[in-house]
Formats: structure tokens, sequence, C-alpha cells
């Protein structure tokens, strides 16, 4: 690769944006953006940049040498970095969605044109999760991988646990500061975080599982009896993504909402940061923290993606090559909270095992045990009903 990386950068939103803002304050000499392509190029912008609204300007400029991909639509992403990735450029993208669902060929792609494709970026923000699940847990004594990947749906629940605000009140706050968008729906009700888990588990366990076959479950019906229990408990409901290797040898995934204890590192993460722990056969658990959203920490990824192709690294996928690689299973059990409000919905669940339930006349709770393939079974059914379900560790 030539010594200086010519960037063609894709998108100019909120992380667009930032990476523009973090390279002028960094005034690196081995990397600087040469044309930028965007959606309208009526729109002003506020900056001295090239802009264009045609691909091909970027694509049949021989000098760009680098595709940086940060839009918001999964498909014209696809597109953009299956393009480049098939002429040999080395790509930075930030897309969680496109990758959970065309990571396998884009990989494949690269093993074809050896061309690098790096996103560390789309995982959890400022967060190195991909690169050290790559290059320091490169083996099989890994255990589980589980935190807060979504600092919009974090920040919601800090406000309601922290300040007593209310989940509206939380929700319009997160709008209005730009943490979530005007339809917050892929945040709050797990999607976000799902397409990150996917990315990390194959790192992690060399293992690609498609979006519809992983359980996810959201805040958005939470209520104030969910918040009520939560804090009688001394718990506080985080929306969390899990993959563990189970003593199978395979892996179960989830998303879903959390009553965490006091003594559980993610516990005190707040606000719009995110935090993975990370759980070993021989170390333990190690924890790793930082913010996971807005427009400077993860333009920061980014460029710490784009410095990591001009030392020309690029993912091994060491885990995805080895000789044996886990099956995603889900026979797994659970124990929940549940709140209903019908016997429909109650009728949806089938409990192995009933550990407490409460009934009044403004409210009804269970707490028991499910298995994690019922719950993937009915996952399209809870949609939309007046219920909300929560894991609830015993530990």
């Amino acid at each position: 690769m030539k010594r200086t990386l010519n960037i063609g950068l894709f998108g100019f939103g909120t992380v667009g944006r930032g990476l523009y803002d973090v390279l002028e304050e960094t005034q690196l000499k081995e990397a600087r953006i040469k044309r930028i392509c965007v959606r309208n190029i009526n729109k002003q912008r506020g900056v001295e940049a090239d802009f264009t609204d045609n691909p091909d300007d970027i694509f049949n400029d021989p000098e760009i040498n680098l595709i940086v991909e940060l839009i918001d639509d999964a498909e014209a992403s696809y597109t953009i970095v299956k393009r480049a990735l098939e002429r040999g450029l080395p790509v930075v993208t930030g897309n969680k969605k496109m990758l959970a669902y065309h990571l396998e060929e884009l990989v494949e792609i690269q093993r074809r044109t050896s061309a690098p494709l790096l996103y560390d970026a789309s995982a959890c923000g400022s967060i190195p999760v991909i690169r050290n699940l790559e290059e320091y847990y490169d083996n099989d004594l890994l255990i589980s991988v589980k935190g807060i990947l979504n600092g919009s749906s974090n920040f919601i629940l800090s406000k309601i646990f922290n300040e007593n605000m209310s989940y509206p009140d939380a929700l319009r706050l997160a709008q209005e500061l730009g943490f979530a968008e005007s339809d917050p729906s892929l945040d709050i009700d797990g999607f976000d975080s799902l397409f990150k888990l996917i990315i990390i588990t194959l790192h992690a366990f060399g293992r690609y599982v498609s979006p519809e076959r992983i359980f996810v479950y959201g805040i958005s019906t939470m209520n104030d009896d969910d918040i009520r229990f939560a804090t009688e408990k001394e718990r506080r409901i985080k929306l969390v993504a899990h993959v563990e290797k189970l003593e199978s040898g395979n892996i179960m995934m989830s998303v879903i909402p959390q009553l965490i204890s006091r003594d559980k590192y993610i516990y005190s993460v707040e606000d719009e940061f995110n935090g993975v722990v990370i759980k070993g056969k021989f170390y333990y658990k190690q924890f790793m923290f930082g913010r996971g959203a807005g427009g400077y920490p993860t333009g920061s990824a980014v460029l710490s993606d784009i410095m990591a192709c001009f030392y020309n690294y690029r993912y091994e996928y060491k885990k995805l090559n080895a000789e044996v690689v886990p099956e995603y299973t889900d026979d797994y059990t659970f124990r929940i909270y549940l709140r209903y409000s019908s016997d429909g919905d109650l009728a949806l669940f089938n409990f192995l095992r009933i550990r407490e339930k409460y009934e009044s006349e403004t409210s009804k709770y269970i707490v028991g045990d499910v298995r994690l393939a019922d719950l993937c079974r009915v996952k399209e059914q809870l949609r939309g009903r007046n219920l909300f379900l929560a894991a609830y560790p015993e530990d």
C-alpha cells in the first residue's frame, strides 16, 4: 500500500463528521480524506472538502487507496464495501447491521482478493474489543463475552435508575442529546446490540450465526412495575448481549434485559458508555469500558482502523479457521422475571419451574425457569404485547 492513505469517505453524518474533525485535530501525515460521497450534495456542511453524490467519482479516482464507509443504510453499505473489496481496495466500515447479515460473504471476498476489511468501530464505539479478541484472546480458553453494547439504551436506563426519570422522559432526553434516533427501535429493542454480538462472536469463537436465529428482546415495554421490582431486589435493569461457551462445547447467544446485581462490573456502567466482560478459563474476568455512542468516540475508533490499515494490519480470523469451531445452540435455561397482563400472554411461556408468583389488581409477575429454545420459538409473538421479561441471574 502507498505510504499515504488517500481516503474515499462515504457518509458525512455524526460519525463521518466526527472522523473529519478528529483527522483535522491530529493533522496526520499518514492519512487524509480526499473526497466525500454524500446523498445530498446541496446540503451545507460547514467544511472545506471535496463532496460528490456519485460513488464512481471515488471508485474511479486512481489516487484513492482506502475506502471508509460510514453511512446508515445497510444495503447501500453492503454495495459499497463489496465493490471495494472486489476491486482490491482496503475498507474500513462502521455499519454493524450490514456486517451482521453479510460478514460470511465479505470474509470470503477478502480471502480471494487479499483486500482487508476492518470494523473495530462497529462493535463497541471506542472500545477495541474485536482486535483484542483477535490478538490477545486467540486461543480456546475463552468462556464468554457479555456486556452492554448499546450506549443509547444504557443512557435511558441510567436516567431511570439514577435520577428517577420516567421511561418516556429518559427516551426524549436521549433523542434531544443525539444518543437516540427519532425512531429509536434499533437501540431500545435490542437489534443494535444483536448486530454487534454477531460480529463479536465470530472473532471470539469463530462461529457466524445469522440474526434470525438469536433471541433478542429489548426495553421498549418496560414500565414502572418492572423498575420497582428491580429496585426492591437491589438490582438494575441493563440491556445485555451475551455469548457463552457451554460445557457441551457449543455456544449460546442472546440479547435480553437482565436484572444485574450490585457486585457485577456492568452494574455501574452508566449513561452512553459500553462495558464488556471477557471471561476465560484461567484468567477469570477482564473488563473493558468506554464510550459507545457519539461522533467523536466512534470517529476515533474509525481512525484507529485507518491507522491499522496504514501498517498493513488485517484480521486473520484465526478461530474461524480452527479445526474445531463450536456450533450455536439454544439448549440453555434462563431464570427470568416476567411481568404480564393476561392469561393469553402467560400461555406463551413454558415454565420449567416457577420460583415466585405475584398478582394484584394492577400487576402480575412470575419468576421462573424457561428454556432459550422456547423463547426463540415465540419471540415474534412477544412483540407488541403488554408484557416485559428480563433474565434474572442467580449470582
